[in-house]
């Protein structure tokens, strides 16, 4: 029995030390991060003297409330209209066929060159679609939207020079927020994508270390696609796949946190959940398809050790859901077996490391919000944090079943036309990814285990672990709620 104790310790600790060292990761890049924002801001480049043919490419999939707004966007873009080619890829089975077509035709009386482009198969799905279109345009650059993206019309204009170098293979945007505002659940995936865009991408471009094309918001060098192998579709995540094969290459990526691609948010919380699949899985999948080419690569050593921090950063759920499972168990183990106790004190001191990731979130809230009191910041964070918790069984899942190479659909993420101020109940019930399943009953279980484990802690007076069960029970109770609310909402 005290062998069982004892690995549920050691596996416990392994849990914590692999979310340490991510932390500690982030930590770096924020370091890097502040440094690029004190220097000054370098001027743009000059315009090219002779701007270069550019195919923007709109992968579509369902997409009725948004597919008007995005082909209109993307015929607003201010560029010479005899070097721009437009390409609706259309891979649709409703309504929105009829309503890309008629958007095409009109601003193909207008003179602008674009095209409805069709397959006879949905093969690849979205990676399928890019590759399909490469192959009927002449494009030396390809600039790449998702439907509930609205580009601003000089985002062109911005990103094209910075193309001066021949090695530059991708120049990508910062995404912002359409609907932030919309809900609760809107403001909180603002709150950890801007972490994402105005950090850690920042990070490591500063510190010349792997980035990725965040599969929308950029612009590719058709070179570059072709020599790293063009778009595959053996993951689900074909925008991380493509990066790491092409930087693999000796290719650069330049990243422009002050050029903004504004896009919608997920408003439910079964579309926030098929997107966190997709990106999970598709992670995992990336992983195991490219960690040791990078480890074996010539690149310096901290570039590898985040490339593998990046590579492997889905995994942190698993860590955070074995973690938590065990930390109940662990609170009588720490109360009937007096000789653990040192082992507890020292695990306290190492969640301290946990605190470079508040940083890290501080970090890039405060850019974003530069004049909002800091009292504002601690909530929303906690509250962040606990969600993230709450989704780790729902990511575990994806995570295992990618490094599984188990085969699944791409899903597309429900997008629904929703702004700041608006409602479009009937877009979410339209597209809506899933219902109630076995896991949502199942994560509304876990609320109550955690539950009953901070109860334990305070009954044993072991408050070491209460924060930690709190937000467990708060994250899934939110995860669990929500599941339940969004369902009721369906037809």
């Amino acid at each position: 029995m005290r062998e069982l104790e004892i690995l549920l310790l050691v596996l416990y600790g392994l849990c914590l030390v692999f979310i340490l060292g991510f932390s500690l990761t982030q930590l770096h890049l924020t370091r890097l991060a502040r440094r690029a924002y004190q220097r000054p801001t370098a001027p743009p480049p000059a315009a090219p003297l002779h701007w270069p043919r550019v195919t923007v490419q709109l992968p579509i999939y369902n997409e009725m409330y948004v597919v008007e707004r995005i082909i209109a966007a993307a015929a607003r873009l201010d560029y010479p209209a005899n070097r721009l080619h437009i390409q609706v890829l259309d891979d649709s089975t409703d309504e929105t066929v009829a309503l890309a077509a008629a958007q095409v035709a009109h601003f193909r009386r207008l003179g602008l060159r674009i095209d409805h482009v069709r397959r006879p198969t949905r093969e690849g799905y979205k990676a399928g679609a890019l590759a399909h279109g490469l192959q009927e345009t002449d494009g030396e650059f390809v600039a790449i939207f998702d439907a509930d993206f609205v580009p601003e019309p000089d985002f062109l204009r911005r990103t094209i020079p910075h193309f001066t170098s021949p090695k530059t293979g991708v120049v990508q945007t910062r995404w912002t927020h359409l609907n932030e505002d919309y809900s609760l659940l809107t403001e909180l995936q603002a709150f950890g994508l801007n972490a994402h865009f105005l950090i850690e991408q920042v990070g490591r471009s500063l510190g010349g270390h792997f980035i990725n094309f965040n599969g929308t918001g950029g612009v590719w060098r058709q070179q570059c696609i072709e020599d790293a192998g063009g778009w595959q579709a053996d993951t689900l995540t074909e925008d991380l796949d493509l990066s790491y094969r092409a930087q693999l290459r000796g290719w650069q990526f330049t990243y422009l946190p002050f050029v903004q691609a504004p896009a919608e948010l997920p408003a439910a919380l079964d579309a926030l959940k098929s997107q966190q699949y997709r990106w999970t899985k598709g992670a995992a999948e990336t992983a195991r398809k490219h960690l040791g080419k990078v480890v074996r690569s010539e690149q310096k050593f901290s570039t590898k050790l985040h490339a593998v921090f990046h590579l492997l950063n889905s995994t942190v759920f698993v860590a955070i859901l074995l973690m938590a499972v065990l930390s109940v168990p662990l609170v009588f183990i720490r109360e009937y077996i007096p000789e653990f106790k040192p082992v507890f004190r020292l695990a306290s001191v190492c969640i301290l490391g946990f605190l470079p990731l508040t940083y890290y979130f501080y970090t890039a809230w405060r850019l974003d919000h530069p004049t909002t009191p800091v009292v504002h910041f601690l909530p929303r964070f906690v509250l962040f944090l606990a969600v993230s918790m709450g989704l780790s069984l729902h990511n575990t899942r994806a995570v295992l079943a990618g490094l599984a190479r188990k085969p699944s659909a791409f899903i597309r993420t429900p997008k629904t036309g929703v702004l700041r101020g608006q409602r479009n109940g009937a877009g979410i019930r339209r597209y809506r990814t899933g219902g109630l399943t076995g896991f949502t009953i199942v994560e509304g279980l876990l609320a109550l285990y955690f539950l009953f484990g901070l109860g334990t802690g305070v009954y044993f007076g072991n408050y070491g672990l209460l924060p930690f069960h709190g937000l467990l029970t708060l994250g899934f109770g939110f995860v669990f709620y929500y599941s339940l609310r969004h369902r009721r909402a369906a037809p």
